[in-house]
């Protein structure tokens, strides 16, 4: 065996065999324990399901139920002082470099895994090999890349040890947090880093995702790309995966004159498709219009109120507040669609779950709207009213 072990590969099958291995554990990561457990987005048969329960013991020594507590914690307590590891609260550098220590801290709390960490496996196995000896795994795996590859084995193991970490608890809830696009107006600060999500499983497409939590597919637009979501299938249509839950592809019915029972249900299950549209349809034609007609310092207050206006994610602090306030005291037209944009976010802030409410609510919004005079607002009344959804399996 040498310094080479029982495989003698070169130095770019070393890298081959490297990135295979922590692409098996990541595909894990997003399968198991993000859309299956955390999310019940994805029903799994029972060999596969163990099959990347001992492969995540074996490459990062994760405990189902540590690992899903936590990432509901995050959902639920998003961007908030609760939240595990936000950017927006501990700074990007801590999560981005320190977003292990941040998951084990929260890990280590009692109380997150009685609240968040239901439902996940409880079985002879989880409970006296995965979870009681979580690092076993890891210094099989150690020893095993060392017999296999030899002394390029520790190498291997030492990049195998770091990714989950660093992609997933620093990049992911770092980075995608922090920078990247968005596709949807959610209220925390999500972000898609790149429209192919092949890296990191198709955790990419983090804004995504929190837009449809219980999504198994993390793509939405047709030029994103989720490898995760590719595998799913894949097992799909082999009889080993069941999928629960979709992210639903929005569409505008012609035949509708008034918005209904339907319609209703689609906009409070695309509520930040909703608010998207409306920023881009709505109020970014009125502020551009807005803008043509006033003198340089009205420009640039406009400029800074576009943001405070459309992101749903900002805190607005007393300068904010100061600017918002000055930039629709200034103009009729902005203070009657942002006041419109409040409205339409009430639909799903309040009538207690009455559905025959909101859809009154709903109808009498969009007749309002219509009589406004604004132009953009009346055609956006008038398409939200054929606003409607199917889901998406393809």
């Amino acid at each position: 065996m040498g310094l080479y072990g029982l495989l003698d590969l070169s130095f770019w099958g070393h890298v081959g065999v490297t990135l295979l291995l922590t692409h098996i554990t990541i595909v894990s990561v997003t399968i198991f324990l993000h859309r299956h457990q955390a999310h019940l987005a994805l029903k799994l048969r029972p060999s596969v399901s163990h099959f990347f329960r001992f492969w995540l013991w074996l490459t990062t020594g994760a405990v189902t139920k540590e690992w899903v507590a936590v990432h509901r914690k995050h959902h639920a307590k998003c961007e908030s002082e609760d939240d595990p590891h936000s950017p927006q609260r501990s700074g990007i550098s801590a999560v981005l470099f320190g977003g292990y220590s941040l998951y084990r801290k929260e890990a280590d709390k009692p109380e997150t895994l009685s609240t968040y960490g239901r439902g996940t496996p409880d079985d002879w196995l989880e409970r006296n090999l995965y979870a009681r000896h979580a690092w076993h795994g890891l210094i099989l795996m150690a020893v095993l890349d060392l017999v296999l590859f030899g002394v390029a084995g520790l190498a291997i193991f030492a990049v195998q040890f770091v990714w989950i970490p660093f992609w997933a608890a620093g990049v992911i809830n770092g980075l995608g947090h922090y920078m990247g696009y968005r596709n949807f107006e959610t209220q925390d600060a999500s972000r898609n880093l790149v429209p192919i999500g092949l890296l990191i499983g198709g955790e990419e497409l983090h804004n995504n995702h929190h837009a449809y939590a219980q999504s198994a597919r993390l793509s939405n637009k047709w030029w994103e790309f989720d490898v995760g979501w590719m595998y799913i299938r894949i097992l799909e249509s082999a009889g080993l995966a069941e999928i629960r839950s979709a992210a639903p592809k929005t569409y505008i019915s012609a035949d509708k004159e008034s918005p209904d029972l339907d319609t209703v249900r689609a906009i409070l299950r695309n509520r930040f498709h909703i608010l998207t549209l409306y920023s881009r349809n709505v109020i970014m034609p009125v502020l551009r219009q807005e803008r043509r007609s006033a003198n340089q310092y009205w420009q640039h207050l406009f400029s800074r109120a576009k943001y405070l206006m459309t992101r749903e994610d900002i805190v607005l602090n007393d300068k904010d507040l100061k600017t918002l306030n000055d930039a629709l005291t200034r103009s009729h037209a902005l203070r009657t669609v942002y006041h419109f944009k409040q409205q339409l976010k009430s639909l799903w802030a309040n009538s207690g779950g009455d559905q025959a409410k909101r859809v009154s609510r709903l109808q009498t919004w969009c007749a309002e709207a219509e009589q406004t005079g604004i132009m953009a607002l009346t055609e956006f009344a008038q398409t939200i009213r054929g606003y409607t959804m199917r889901p998406i399996r393809a």
